[in-house]
């Protein structure tokens, strides 16, 4: 199971990877507060008819959850509940947020990325090269962009095949 926060939804939307992104042998999910707060009303209905699972939170991983926002104030707290959803579970998170990712690091909870993603689309062949690179070009294009340059280049020789 995969547990996203928003950034790499968003991300995956911008390159025109959600649809490919379902067909993966992974199942998604988002906490249920991520969901009411943050998808709801920008595409998640749709989301939820591709697949992904709004998962609730027991009481003693909603505990955890507050635990990481009062010990890290700039954490957003549906973050915070996707750390706390992954944990519960020993479930992989996915996120592209620096200090969630961290937070990950010290809670021994496996953390991916959009680029991690992108990969298994190509290891699965669910894209053809042409809309990997173009995807991934929109996805580095936007100005909220956090990916590594590097990273981005790499892939992007990679998928056109150079």
């Amino acid at each position: 199971m995969l547990v996203s926060d928003t950034s790499v939804l968003f991300d995956l939307e911008r390159g025109s990877f959600l649809e490919s992104v379902f067909r993966l042998p992974f199942d998604f999910a988002v906490p249920d507060l991520l969901y009411e707060r943050e998808l709801r009303e920008h595409g998640g209905p749709a989301l939820i008819d591709m697949g992904l699972r709004v998962e609730e939170l027991d009481g003693e991983a909603v505990a955890l959850a507050l635990g990481y926002r009062r010990a890290r104030h700039s954490l957003f707290l549906p973050d915070s509940f996707a750390l706390a959803l992954s944990r519960a579970n020993s479930w992989i998170l996915l996120s592209g947020d620096r200090l969630l990712r961290a937070l990950a690091l010290v809670e021994v909870v496996e953390c991916q990325g959009v680029l991690w993603i992108l990969d298994r689309l190509h290891e699965h062949r669910l894209l053809d090269r042409g809309a990997l690179t173009e995807g991934l070009g929109q996805i580095a294009g936007h100005p909220r962009c956090r990916l590594p340059q590097a990273e981005i280049r790499a892939r992007l020789r990679t998928y056109s095949g150079m």
